[in-house]
């Protein structure tokens, strides 16, 4: 490897120069501006229309979506009795054993008093199909 000795090497110029005595009075410029107290215009909220028209279209905005955030928010995850009854009578491999393994005493309690069958109805039935014995052993 090549020895490498800066002092040997051509320098290159800056491109940069300051003016001529800049320096000088380069401190008394500084504390002179920062002496000279300057005013500040200082504009009321009041007085701007375009600010208090904005800030009541933004109110507005945040009050019509409330109602469609609250709404997304509080959509149901559970399902529907006919998305459920679909799914369930469709499904080859489930049966009512399965259902019954699943069910607490409470649920059977709801069973019982949603279901409603008159006599006249259930003596149709008994009497139209042919296999009594096997609809009284289960």
């Amino acid at each position: 490897m090549k020895a490498f000795k800066l002092e040997n090497e051509p320098k290159i110029a800056t491109g940069f120069k300051t003016p001529e005595n800049y320096f000088d009075d380069f401190s008394a410029k500084v504390l002179q501006q920062i002496s000279e107290e300057k005013e500040v215009k200082v504009i009321p909220i009041y007085k701007r229309k375009k600010v208090l028209s904005l800030l009541a279209a933004a109110v507005v905005v945040i009050a019509m979506m409330i109602p469609i955030v609250n709404n997304y928010n509080n959509t149901s995850k559970e399902l529907d009795e006919d998305t459920l009854e679909t799914y369930l009578a469709y499904q080859s491999n489930l049966n009512q054993y399965d259902l019954i393994q699943n069910l607490d005493a409470k649920d059977i309690k709801k069973l019982s008093k949603n279901v409603a069958i008159e006599d006249e109805t259930l003596e149709d039935i008994l009497a139209t199909n042919p296999n009594i014995e096997h609809l009284i052993s289960e």
